[in-house]
C-alpha cells in the first residue's frame, strides 16, 4: 500500500511537531525544576550540619505525575575534619525521590511534599564521631522549620554498630511537617534475632524567640513481648548544649507490672554539663540516675573500643536497686549499683543525685 504524498507530508510534519512539543517540554522541565537549585539547598542544609551531601550522578527530574527528583547513590559524611573515622558515611542510600508541589517550580521558596529515601544504611559509629567532633557551639537554631506537605518515607533500612547489623528491615513513615501542627514518627524495625520493634513519636515544632520547640510530645515503644514504654512531655533548644525536656509516662513489662518512668533534661552551664535524669520506679525495682549525654557518649565508645574495652564505672550520679534482672541468659537477683556522690551517702539519707563527680561504683 502506497501511502499518498500528501498524507505521507502530512504525517512527517504532525511527527515533526510532536518531537518538537517533547523536546520543548524537556526544556521547560529542566528549567522549572531547576536540579541544581533543589539539590544545591540539600546540600547546603547538610553543609549547616556540618555535613557533606553527594550523588553518584546528577537529580533527574520528572513532571508527571507529580513535579519530582530522582536522587541516585546517597552518601552523608561528615565535613573533613582531619580524622579518618570522621570521614566514615554515616547514611548510604541506593537512591531517593523528592517530590515537589506544583507551586515549586514557579515560585522562589523551596517546599517538598515528599522525601522518600530506599535502602539507607545508618553507621553509629559514624554518626556518633560526627556528634562528639561538633564545636561546642556550632549547633544553632533554625530560623524555620523546613516544610514537608506530606511526609518522609524510608523503605528497606539497616543500622549498623562496629560494622555489625543493630537493626534491620528498618521502615519509617512521617507525617507532614508544618510550624504549628502536630508531627508524627512511625518507626518499625527487627533486632538481629528476628525480635519486632515498633516506635512511635508524636509532637507540635514551633520556632519562638530563637527557641525550637516541641510541645505534646507522645512516645511509645512496643516489642513481641508486650513490653511498652509510654511517655509524655515537652523540650526545647536554644541551641549548642541549651536543651530541656520533661517526660513522664509508664513502663510495662510482661509478669512484673507497672513502672513510673520520667526523663528530664537540664540545660548545660558554666559549671555543669548538660544533664540527662531518669527514674524508673516499681514495687520490686528502683532506678535514679543523673547522666551527663556527652560524657556517657565518650565512655560506651572506650567500653566498645576495638582495641581493647576499658572497664570502668559510667558517668554520672544515682542509684540501681533491683531484685532480679534477666539479660539474654543472665540471671541476676538482689543487684544493687551506687555511682558518683551516691557511694557516699549513708542507707539513711535520700538518695538524691547531685553534680557529676569523679565516676566510682560497688
Amino acid at each position: 500500500m502506497t501511502i499518498p504524498r500528501p498524507l505521507r507530508l502530512l504525517l512527517i510534519a504532525f511527527a515533526s511537531v510532536l518531537g518538537g512539543i517533547a523536546f520543548v517540554v524537556l526544556v521547560a522541565l529542566y528549567l522549572l525544576l531547576q536540579p541544581d537549585r533543589f539539590t544545591k539547598m540539600l546540600k547546603e542544609q547538610a553543609n549547616h550540619a556540618g555535613l557533606q551531601l553527594t550523588l553518584s550522578s546528577p537529580a533527574s527530574p520528572t513532571l508527571f505525575p507529580r513535579p519530582a527528583l530522582q536522587l541516585e547513590g546517597i552518601t552523608l559524611v561528615a565535613r573533613d575534619t582531619g580524622s579518618t573515622t570522621t570521614n566514615m558515611p554515616i547514611l548510604l542510600a541506593a537512591n531517593g525521590r523528592m517530590v515537589l508541589p506544583w507551586r515549586a517550580l514557579f515560585g522562589r521558596q523551596v517546599d517538598i511534599s515528599r522525601l522518600q529515601i530506599n535502602s539507607p544504611r545508618v553507621d553509629l559509629d559514624a554518626l556518633q564521631a560526627w556528634l562528639m567532633n561538633l564545636p561546642s557551639q556550632s549547633a544553632t537554631v533554625p530560623e524555620e522549620i523546613p516544610h514537608i506537605a506530606t511526609g518522609v518515607r524510608i523503605r528497606s533500612g539497616s543500622v549498623v554498630e562496629n560494622n555489625s547489623e543493630w537493626l534491620t528491615d528498618v521502615s519509617l513513615d512521617t507525617g507532614r511537617l508544618m510550624p504549628g501542627q502536630a508531627f508524627s514518627i512511625n518507626l518499625s524495625a527487627k533486632e538481629t534475632d528476628g525480635t519486632p520493634l515498633q516506635l512511635q513519636i508524636s509532637s507540635v515544632p514551633s520556632i519562638a524567640n530563637g527557641a525550637l520547640k516541641l510541645d505534646n510530645i507522645t512516645v511509645r515503644v512496643v516489642d513481641s513481648n508486650a513490653t511498652t514504654l509510654h511517655l509524655a512531655g515537652n523540650a526545647s533548644w536554644m541551641g549548642a548544649a541549651n536543651a530541656t525536656l520533661q517526660l513522664q509516662g509508664t513502663f510495662h513489662m510482661v509478669n512484673e507490672g507497672n513502672y513510673d518512668a520520667a526523663a528530664t533534661l537540664s540545660p548545660a552551664t558554666q559549671k555543669d554539663p548538660l544533664l540527662l535524669h531518669l527514674k524508673l520506679l516499681g514495687s520490686d525495682n528502683h532506678i535514679d540516675l543523673e547522666l551527663p549525654p556527652l560524657a556517657l557518649a565518650q565512655w560506651w565508645n572506650q567500653l566498645a573500643s576495638t582495641q581493647g574495652p576499658k572497664l570502668t564505672a559510667p558517668p554520672g550520679n544515682g542509684q540501681i536497686d533491683m531484685a532480679k534482672l534477666d539479660i539474654g541468659k543472665v540471671h541476676v537477683e538482689g543487684l544493687s549499683v551506687q555511682t558518683g556522690t551516691a557511694v557516699s551517702e549513708t542507707p539513711d539519707q535520700p538518695k538524691s543525685p547531685g553534680k557529676p563527680a569523679a565516676p566510682n561504683s560497688q
